[in-house]
């Protein structure tokens, strides 16, 4: 219990740092200094810096996967429900698992290509996997009609954007709660992806 709880502290301290600094400009004296450790003890719980980024970024990404699994899991049609219903769930989803701990969704959204040969190759591929429910439910509501013949890599490509942008100004004590902020998020994309086309 000791040990994961200190292993907890430096992954949280990391993730603070990585957040506001980068990874790149963390040092592991820096995390060493955050939970008041030696940085020669550090590695008495982890191997490297690498090593924490990769567990930061790892569970992240199981967060955001688990997240739209349970979308289907409770209803099994859900991907191929029209007028925007998938793809509301999986904006509503995103935004959870962002607001709920916004310094490592910070840290997988912009640190993950700073982990090395195959996690980063690993990571890339889930996010792929990730970004293509979105691109899916984009193509699924333009086959049924529900909305325009919006491209669905430009569409997902626009929406992951927006929703990823609110590690950059989300307050959990800010002005919106964060469900205000997931349905505001949700009825935008519908209108962007059901709204008629601009003139040429």
């Amino acid at each position: 219990m000791v040990e994961t709880t200190r292993r907890q502290a430096i992954e949280d301290a990391a993730s603070a740092l990585f957040h506001v600094h980068g990874y790149s400009g963390t040092s592991v004296r820096d995390i060493a200094r955050a939970v008041d450790i030696q940085g020669a003890s550090l590695y008495a719980h982890v191997t490297s810096k690498q090593d924490v980024l990769w567990s930061i970024v790892e569970q992240t990404a199981a967060r955001f996967e688990a997240a739209a699994d349970a979308i289907e899991a409770a209803d099994p049609g859900a991907a191929t429900f029209g007028r925007g219903v998938y793809l509301i769930a999986l904006i509503r989803a995103h935004v959870g698992v962002v607001t709920d701990d916004i310094e490592r969704a910070s840290v997988f959204i912009h640190e993950w290509r700073a982990l090395q040969g195959h996690r980063r190759e690993e990571i890339a591929r889930r996010r792929d996997a990730y970004e293509d429910r979105f691109r899916s439910a984009v193509a699924d509501g333009v086959r049924s009609g529900a909305f325009h013949a919006v491209d669905p890599d430009v569409a997902s490509a626009y929406i992951l954007t927006a929703l990823n942008g609110l590690v950059g100004w989300y307050q959990p004590d800010g002005r919106l709660s964060a469900r205000a902020i997931a349905d505001t998020y949700a009825d935008l994309s519908l209108r962007a992806v059901q709204s008629p086309r601009l003139p040429s």
